[in-house]
């Protein structure tokens, strides 16, 4: 991961940054970078986010979190120059490291699981359920409601749980989203 340049060793760093201004900062360094001529120094900016499957109104949603909130990383050569320009864009509250002013990089096995991370594809969802499995539902009309696990359809991400409405067991179809094992 580390890289050697004429300009000295290529290495990731942590930037604190306020939060809720991720994007906002990594827009400023970006903009920064290239009206200061610094490319040669500063080479990336990301803001580590992993796609997520997230059910709402029983409908499966692709979101964009955040991994760690409030810091962007940041692959540069470490000079005094990209130090300070890094330090002073706006909303930007340091480096991660003992102190402010000597920034710590990240070890390579750290920027590595992140950038797996952040490539990842959330199409490698797992049902981790199996029939007979006792669950609660989570979200849709029947939220709150228990009930155990009639089948399984790992292809769709759908399970069948029977639930027990009026004294009698009921086939509730639902997303294995919307259920957590009990």
């Amino acid at each position: 991961m580390e890289q050697k340049t004429k300009e000295g060793l290529r290495q990731w760093f942590a930037v604190h940054t306020q939060s809720g201004y991720e994007e906002a900062v990594a827009r400023y360094l970006k903009q920064r970078i290239e009206s200061l001529s610094i490319g040669d120094k500063i080479f990336e900016v990301v803001v580590p986010k992993e796609k997520k499957i997230k059910v709402k109104s029983g409908k499966r949603e692709t979101i964009e979190e955040k991994i760690y909130p409030g810091y962007v990383l940041v692959n540069m050569v470490l000079t005094e120059e990209s130090w300070y320009v890094v330090r002073n864009t706006p909303r930007v509250d340091g480096f991660v490291g003992p102190d402010k002013t000597t920034p710590t990089p990240l070890s390579s096995e750290e920027v590595e699981t992140l950038l797996k991370r952040i490539g990842g594809d959330e199409s490698g969802f797992k049902v981790d359920l199996r029939v007979g499995d006792l669950v609660k539902i989570t979200d849709g009309p029947f939220k709150e409601y228990e009930g155990k696990i009639s089948e399984v359809d790992e292809e769709k991400g759908r399970i069948k749980v029977m639930v027990p409405i009026f004294g009698r067991d009921t086939a509730v179809d639902l997303d294995a989203l919307q259920v957590k094992k009990i």
